[in-house]
Order: structure tokens, then sequence, then C-alpha cells
């Protein structure tokens, strides 16, 4: 497969997999794929083999039972299929495992099933209907990358779509247990190649086990020359033997020699976490990291949940490059997770809509741009389409002169209310207040308060937006602020409304609770939070110049456009130099200007020293005005992080966010 100009696998729509279903010997129909001339799995005794294979295999009953660890077992498949391997292991877990353990699964799937026919295939299996639907619900979009899942508070499964050796090089995380599943090896020799053994190897746990149905000889070679030892077991029906074993010492990751500074600090499992900014960055992570079953501590100037109704709408879409890039992969991945996790947190859409966004282009050359990106990107219809203005106007539902991008599954979200409810998250305390210094301690960290009443956390994460760099540990963060402001009209009875957030210079979203909101107009440096008509004129100028027809509806209905009829809502948001959130372990910057100087000299001079952090602090900073985009990834990121999980993202694009990637940057240029 020819890789992107990034380096990363083609960033486009999998080909799904194609079924037929054929009579097995007990004459019900089973799943078959005719491009592997191979069952799934046989609805006659399918279920009894994978357990007997994948789940007895690995002992994963008597692992369960014992498991005490903070961190959850993991479980790596090879060949995602149907699911039933991986709900299987879930229907283990419950029956063995304590009431505190946690389960993560792993499995990669080149060639994902559409949603019906995994309905289907899981229907023959009555006692796992629930499980199964808990999967079918969430199932994403054949988009290649990790898609994570929500299966219920104590299982999360990863989904990573693409060529399995390729997904497990790109894996960040250790695995447990494997499932070596897939078509057969005579049938599908390109999945059963040294790369996945050594992949396999690579992202395994001192004493992981493995189990596959195949003793077949370039499976057993391959095993071996990755460091596995395996042994032959009794097979399942007419199969006489089966594969088992492990590997005691997993070869080390070789992935950081050209980035010793991204290396990852040590995962300590904390107790208490305190997590400071309670805006979507920070309660989002507050959050996750609850869930986990830690107790976390939210810290802010003032409580959201005090200011009533304030009518904001925040729009979920991404704008994506032209040319692929990290960045707009890191985007892409973030818009997924965010929607799929909107429809986990909030099924009845009490906080958000599922509306869909419009991206106009009203110029040649943006008419041009988004020619190049849908070339380039053959991604799903149902994740982006081009309309030309006709089919954009049916979209919208008024009249629209240019043609657009249109992302069919996109939202607008009441940020406001979303914060507060994460921060009710069971395991969350809101604390109202400011913390001034941060001190390091030889058990964890002590919060200066600015009454003067200290508290203490076993590790940090910083989400303030600007205030995150006024630390002296984050000192080095270049942050800027970026003042915006929203317009808000209540609008007449008898007003249009729109079927789509459309987006342009700015953004306007379907009008909720009588209110409609657009702008935002875009401040770099500017902290100043008082309204200012001139901005409702600008405002109004960019709506009128993306929207006129609309706009023209709007006083046909009676609705008065003069700036003093309309409110403001004035924030200052936060942004990198690149555009790109900061999401990781603080860097101690002193140490990497000490320890990378050379690359001033010689950026081929990679020294093996791992970057120095300062323990248990950590950011989510920079989201920008795409906030809802990528903050819940990152929130998601941070607590995978923090307790020792596989992460929800590619190993590339986990640098790309780190907080030290600046450093490394003017270390190289000389700055």
């Amino acid at each position: 497969m020819t890789a992107a100009p990034d380096g990363l696998p083609p960033l486009a729509a999998l080909e799904t997999a194609r079924l037929d279903w054929r009579s097995d010997a007990s004459g019900e129909a089973a799943p078959h794929s005719p491009a592997f001339d191979d069952v799934y799995f046989s609805r006659h005794d399918g279920r009894a083999e994978t357990e007997h294979v994948f789940v007895a295999g690995n002992r994963l009953a008597e692992r369960f039972r014992e498991w005490r660890e903070p961190r959850p077992f993991v479980v790596g498949e090879t060949g995602f299929g149907t699911g039933l391997n991986m709900l299987c292991a879930w229907a283990c877990f419950d029956a063995h495992a304590p009431a505190g353990a946690r389960l993560h699964l792993v499995s990669t799937e080149k060639f994902p099933l559409g949603r019906e026919d995994l309905a289907r295939a899981l229907a023959a299996w009555p006692d796992l209907a629930e499980r199964g639907e808990a999967l079918v619900a969430q199932w994403p979009e054949p988009v290649g990358g990790v898609h994570r899942l929500w299966l219920d508070e104590r299982v999360t499964l990863d989904l990573h779509l693409g060529d399995a050796a390729e997904r497990l090089a790109l894996l960040e995380g250790r695995v447990d247990a494997w499932f070596l599943d897939g078509f057969a090896p005579a049938k599908n020799p390109e999945m059963w190649r040294p790369e996945l053994f050594k992949a396999m190897a690579a992202r395994s746990r001192p004493g992981a086990t493995f189990a596959t149905f195949s003793c077949a000889g370039v499976v057993k070679r391959g095993l071996a020359a990755a460091g596995f030892t395996w042994h032959k077991a009794p097979g399942f029906g007419r199969k006489r033997e089966m594969l088992c074993g492990e590997i005691a010492t997993p070869p080390m990751d070789e992935r950081r020699r050209q980035t010793p500074w991204f290396t990852p600090p040590t995962a300590l499992p904390p107790r208490h976490v305190a997590v400071i900014g309670a805006g979507i960055a920070g309660a989002s992570t507050a959050a996750a990291l609850a869930r986990r079953g830690i107790a976390v501590t939210l810290i802010d100037r003032f409580a959201r949940a005090d200011l009533g109704s304030t009518h904001l709408q925040g729009a979920l879409y991404v704008k994506l490059a032209a040319d692929t890039n990290r960045q707009s992969r890191t985007y892409l991945a973030g818009f997924l997770h965010s929607r799929r996790w909107l429809a986990w947190l909030d099924p009845r859409q009490e906080l958000w809509r599922a509306s869909g966004v419009l991206q106009l282009a009203r110029s040649e050359k943006e008419q041009a741009r988004q020619a190049r990106f849908l070339a380039n990107h053959p991604l799903p219809e149902s994740v982006v389409r081009g309309l030309d203005a006709e089919a954009a106007s049916a979209a919208a539902g008024i009249r629209i002169d240019a043609p657009a991008l249109d992302y069919p599954d996109a939202a607008w979200v009441r940020p406001m209310e979303l914060c507060v409810r994460l921060a009710a998250t069971p395991g969350v305390t809101f604390r109202r207040g400011e913390v001034v210094a941060l001190r390091q301690q030889e058990s964890g960290w002590m919060l200066e308060m600015a009454t003067g009443e200290p508290l203490t956390a076993d590790q940090v994460v910083l989400a303030g937006a600007v205030e995150t760099a006024t630390f002296a540990q984050t000192a080095s963060l270049p942050l800027q602020p970026v003042r915006g402001q929203l317009s808000q009209l209540t609008l007449p009875a008898g007003a249009p409304r729109l079927g789509r957030v459309v987006c342009a210079g700015g953004y306007v979203p379907p009008a909720a609770d009588g209110v409609l909101n657009f702008g935002a107009t875009f401040g770099p440096g500017d902290t100043d939070t008082s309204e200012r008509e001139a901005d409702h004129r600008a405002n109004l100028e960019e709506l009128e110049r993306g929207l006129p027809h609309f706009v023209a509806a709007l006083r046909d209905a009676g609705a008065d456009l003069a700036p003093e009829n309309l409110t403001a809502l004035v924030g200052v948001r936060a942004a990198s130099p690149d555009k790109t959130p900061y999401c990781g372990p603080v860097p101690d910057a002193d140490a990497w200007r000490e320890e990378y100087a050379v690359l001033a000299k010689d950026a081929t001079r990679i020294p093996e020293t791992p970057g120095g952090h300062h323990a248990g602090l950590w950011v989510s900073a920079a989201h920008g005005s795409r906030g809802m985009a990528s903050a819940p990834l990152c929130a998601e990121l941070l607590a995978s992080r923090i307790c020792d999980e596989p992460l929800p993202l590619e190993q590339p694009l986990v640098d790309h966010l780190h907080p030290g990637r600046r450093l490394i940057r003017d270390l190289i240029r000389g700055n």
C-alpha cells in the first residue's frame, strides 16, 4: 500500500466486506466471504470454537479471576470480522473478573462489515444480543484509523481499521493476550506475513500469550522468528490441533530511536487528579478519568452551572487540508470520535443535534481547494461529500449560491450545558477558585490557590486555555490568546430555519430556543472581553456575504438586524503557532534544551536520552475554535496514557500532539 505524503497509510474509505450467506452443517445460514472463499464462523459451532481456541487458549477465565491491576487487561486481535471473538471475551470477563477490573479490547480489520451485515451475523447468538447491540450502535464509518467504542462502563474497544500489520505497527499500547485470527493462511496469505508477527511481539507485554486455530508452517515460523514460543494443543471439532504460546521478553520499541524526546513517562496510575480548567478540554478530561475510577477535583475560576442558559451553540466539524497531513488526520479522528462520543453520552440529543454542516466555497480558490481535497481523500459520503449550489440549498433549506463540502453526520452542540453534564460525572468534585502556582512534591503536587489555601493531588492536568502557560513549568509553551465575539439574535415568529450548520468566514447553526447564533470574530492577541458594536457589524456583514437569501428571509419575517438588537458572547481562546492542540506530558524545557542542544548543530545527531518530563503534570490546551472536534479525543488520550492503556490514536499522531514538539523544532532551527 502506498503511503500518504505524511508517511502514514492513505486517508480514505476502506472497502467494506462483501458477504454471502451459505448454509452450514446445521442448515443455518452463516456469513461467508466470497473474496477469501472462507466462512467467518460456523453458525452451528462457531461460538464454541471461539471459546475453545481464543478464550480457553489464552486461559482468560483464570486470568480474569486473578486480575487486580489498576490498569485494564488488554486483549489484542488481528481480525475483528463479526466481533464474535471480542464479545465472547467480554462475556468471559463479566463472568469471572472482580468488580473493580477493566477490560480493553484492541482489534484490527481491513475489510469491516457494513452495519446491517454485522447485526445479522451477531443475531445468531441471542445471549450476546445486548452486547451486540452496544457494538452495532457505535459501529464506525469505514475510515482507516483508530475508532474507540465504549461498550459499557468497564469495557472499551479500539477498532484499528486497516491492514493488521500496519495498524499494529502504529499502535501505542501493549497487549496481554492475543487472538491471532483471520481467514486461513492459505486463503489470506497477505495477512499472515512476518511483519504481522513482528508487530505483535513489539506491542506485547512480558508474558503475553496468544492462541490461534492455525498450525500452518508459516505461522509457526513467523511466531518463532518474532520471539514467541509455541506449542500445539487439541483443536476444535475436525481440527486436530491448534497453537498456543507466549512471549517472555518482547523486543524494545524501536520507534523512538529517531524521536527519543517523545518517549512517554512511566505510567503510575493515580488515586487523585486535579484538573485545572472546566471548559470542554478540562471537563471531558475529568469525566474520562472519573470513569476509570480516579477521584478528580475540577477547578475553575467560575462555575458554568451558575451561568444559566446562554443559548450558546458550537459547531462540531472540521476544515481539513487539501493535501493529507497529520493535523488533518488528528482533527478527522477527533471529529469522528466526538460524534460517536456524543451519541454514547447523550443518546436523546438533549445537548447536541445531528444537523450536518455545510462548508461553503464562495471563491474560485476555495472551490479549487475543496475539489483537490475530495480528489485526495475519497472518504465515505456519510463523512464528507461535495455538493453543488443546488444540492447545498436543498440540504440547508435556504437558497445558497455557492458549492460546499457537506458533513452529513456533523452536529451543533450546547457547550456550556455539556461541560456542566461532564462536571457532574460521579467521581468529579468541582471547586471554584484560581490556582496561582504548582509545587512538585515527593509524592505528587501542591496547588497554591489564590485564597492561600493549598490543595494536593497525585497528578495535575492543565486545561485552562491561555492560563495554561502562566505556570513556571509551562512558561515555555507557546500559546496565543484569540478573542472571539459571537452575536445572538432573538428571532420573530415565522423566521426561516436552517437545516444545516453553515460555515464560511464564520458559522451559523440552526436556531435553538428561538435564538440565532452567528459569528464569530477572530482577534489574535486580544484579551478584552467587553462587547463591541463593531464586532456585531462584522458578524452581520459576514452572515450576509455567506447567506444573503437567508438574511433577506429573516428581514421579511420581521427580524431587526441592527447591531443594537444583538447580544454578545465573548470568549478568549488559546491557539498554538501551528494550530494543533497540545496534549500530553509537560516537558522539562530546561532539561530538553540541555539534552538536545546538539540538534542545533546537526539535526541528524540524535541523542539516545529519553525526554525528561515534570512527573505527573499533563496538558490539554490550544484547542482554539475547534475544541469540540479535538478536546474529547485528547481527554481519552490523556486518561489512557495516565492509566497505562492503549491510546486512541496512532503513535505518530500522539507525537504530533506532544507539548514538546515546538521545543524540538526551535532547537533544530537554532531559535
